[in-house]
């Protein structure tokens, strides 16, 4: 029969539990390593002073067009945009910054003593090429301090990044730092910029040559091979700081120094939103082709301003989860399991499985009732859903109110009496019989 409800393109299930269509799904698909992520995450965020926010996936189109720029490539090209009935124009998310902007502005949090520490997890959408590790609607985990324009902040959020990426067992990564500059700085370098561009408009690629009219900084971010050569003969934007942009630099370098982070400087880091202001950084793995970004972020001084709200210094990053999961060693990544298959062999016994299953899941464990069979065939079945015990309910059991309970990687076995089965399944979830 023919698929009569395809998946939009871009747009992917993330699906747990699956064993025998494994060959149907990619790995990064797979639920168990999200929720493996979510974890380290959710144990380390607070370590830090990190509360949770969610915002809505729908915002204003005017929140991303101010906020993000009218220039840049999202806001332009790839945005999924349209016109709510009896709404002004509206937008789902392509990101969660202005989103958390705007929620700071709107419930006046910047009354609040601070710093404000928010951190979130959840999809965006974008309409752009579908490529390795980024889809349309993609996930993005990330986080945003707000009231501190101390360098020591900077080195803080970037200091959280790679101790994230560590706990995840990541390996082979590297921080690259820059300073964007600030509004005081940034215009004479853009005018250098775009001048030394126009120079060299015949070996740019067609959209850096609208780029460089509308937004020269976003040439230095361009992948395309044949802008390579021009892009790495451009002036520096590190020659063209003011003072207090050296000064704030100097801050995050020695505060990283301080504990012996690794970095690299790196003067042609931009990023691709017009709210940044001095430090923007990437973490990039040499494991994924051209878009290598795992993380990144910098600072956006004036966005909270931008968006209605008092003058706010504030800095953060976003990861791209496709990315992140798709680097994760399979060994680290716990794979799904049950502590035990109840297994009856006759209807009498399904009841009494169904029942002692109940206090089974109370006590915590993860199990699940077949339907009754023969032992080989529920065997099998065992296997399959990767049950580390399998707890026999037969005529036998019954009538000694008893379960016949096997270790299925030891083959090992033991009687337990149905009232102690639930203390005797938790303290031998590690697979000793006792």
């Amino acid at each position: 029969m023919a698929n009569l409800v395809s998946p939009i393109k871009g747009f992917k299930d993330l699906v747990s539990g699956v064993q025998e269509s494994r060959h149907n799904l990619e790995e990064w698909q797979f639920i168990g390593r999200w929720q493996f992520v979510e974890r380290i995450a959710r144990e380390l965020l607070p370590t830090y002073r990190y509360g949770e926010i969610r915002t809505p996936v729908l915002e204003r189109t005017e929140l991303f067009s101010r906020g993000i720029g009218e220039n840049t490539d999202i806001v332009g090209k790839e945005m999924f945009s349209f016109t709510a009935r009896g709404e002004r124009e509206v937008t789902m998310r392509p990101e969660n910054t202005a989103g958390v902007v705007r929620s700071y502005v709107e419930h006046k949090l910047y009354t609040l003593p601070g710093p404000q520490k928010f951190w979130y997890l959840g999809p965006m959408f974008r309409n752009e090429n579908v490529q390795a590790g980024r889809y349309r609607q993609f996930h993005q985990l990330g986080v945003e301090c707000f009231g501190s324009d101390d360098p020591r902040v900077d080195a803080e959020i970037i200091v959280l990044a790679t101790d994230l990426l560590a706990r995840l067992g990541l390996t082979g990564l590297e921080v690259q730092l820059n300073s964007v500059g600030c509004s005081e700085c940034r215009p004479a370098y853009r005018e250098a910029l775009q001048g030394f561009l126009r120079q060299h408009q015949e070996a740019l690629c067609e959209n850096c040559v609208t780029r460089t009219e509308k937004n020269p900084l976003r040439v230095l971010d361009c992948k395309v091979e044949t802008c390579g050569p021009v892009i790495r003969q451009a002036p520096p934007l590190s020659d063209y700081l003011c003072e207090a942009c050296r000064n704030h630099q100097a801050g995050v370098i020695r505060y990283v120094e301080s504990v012996k982070l690794p970095y690299v400087l790196n003067p042609r880091l931009v990023r691709g939103l017009d709210y940044y202001t001095r430090t923007v950084f990437e973490v990039v793995s040499g494991a994924l082709g051209a878009q290598n970004t795992v993380l990144a972020g910098g600072r956006y001084n004036g966005l909270v301003e931008e968006l209605g709200g008092p003058s706010t210094p504030a800095v953060g990053w976003g990861l791209g989860m496709e990315r992140l999961i798709m680097l994760l060693s399979k060994s680290l990544v716990p794979e799904e399991y049950l502590d035990a298959l109840f297994m009856p062999t006759t209807d009498d016994a399904e009841l009494v499985a169904f029942q002692l299953a109940h206090q089974m899941r109370e006590a915590g464990l993860r199990v699940e009732v077949a339907s009754p069979g023969k032992l080989g065939n529920l065997f099998k079945q065992a296997e399959r859903l990767r049950a580390r015990f399998g707890v026999i309910l037969g005529e036998d059991e019954l009538a000694a109110k008893s379960a016949t309970v096997k270790n299925l990687e030891k083959r090992e076995q033991a009687t337990v009496p149905q009232l102690e089965l639930a203390g005797w399944l938790k303290q031998t979830q590690t697979g000793e019989l006792v």
